[in-house]
């Protein structure tokens, strides 16, 4: 029987019943950090993540520009000597350095589709968690609308002590 294709939509399923009273056991190291320990471990691992996705664009540079150069020497070596043979070469070496080239190409393709995933990713971690600025905004708006909402008191009361007195007497 063929299971499902893994993807990441939610699939709602019924609760397996043997699994309910067991806990997941959870690292205990993890609970003993405090918050600057915690938040450096995250960005140690963004950090790996990060590097290691870098490396394989550069490894796979390194490695098409040598399949690149090599095949250029050769052909241009060969032209100059063999007016237009490809030297030593047979058909399977060649077809053979066109697919190492080709799989590098791929794999910095999927290596830059990861880095731009992890770009998206700490953007909306930074526009998400800023816990602080939210608060700060929300207070000042708060602040902003309270204040307006006095001045409007006062200048009802005073459109109303204009309406109610005509002859400028204040109730005041």
């Amino acid at each position: 029987m063929a299971e499902p294709p893994q993807t990441d939509v939610s699939r709602p399923s019924a609760l397996p019943t043997g699994k309910l009273l067991q806990r997941p056991a959870f690292n205990q190291a993890l609970v003993d950090q405090n918050s600057d320990e915690y938040l450096d471990a995250i960005e140690e691992e963004w950090n790996k993540k990060l590097d290691a996705e870098v490396e394989v664009l550069v490894d796979g540079m390194v490695d098409i520009v040598s399949l690149a150069s090599v095949r250029v020497v050769c052909t241009l070596s060969s032209y100059t000597l063999n007016l237009g043979k490809i030297g030593d070469k047979d058909k399977f070496r060649i077809a053979q350095e066109s697919f190492q080239a080709q799989s590098r190409a791929e794999s910095m393709v999927r290596a830059a589709n990861s880095l731009l995933s992890i770009t998206h990713s700490l953007k909306l971690l930074l526009l998400l968690s800023d816990e602080a600025q939210i608060a700060h905004r929300r207070d000042a708006e708060l602040k902003h609308v309270q204040q307006e909402k006095s001045e409007a008191r006062q200048k009802v009361a005073e459109l109303l002590d204009e309406l109610l007195n005509p002859k400028g007497e204040s109730l005041r």
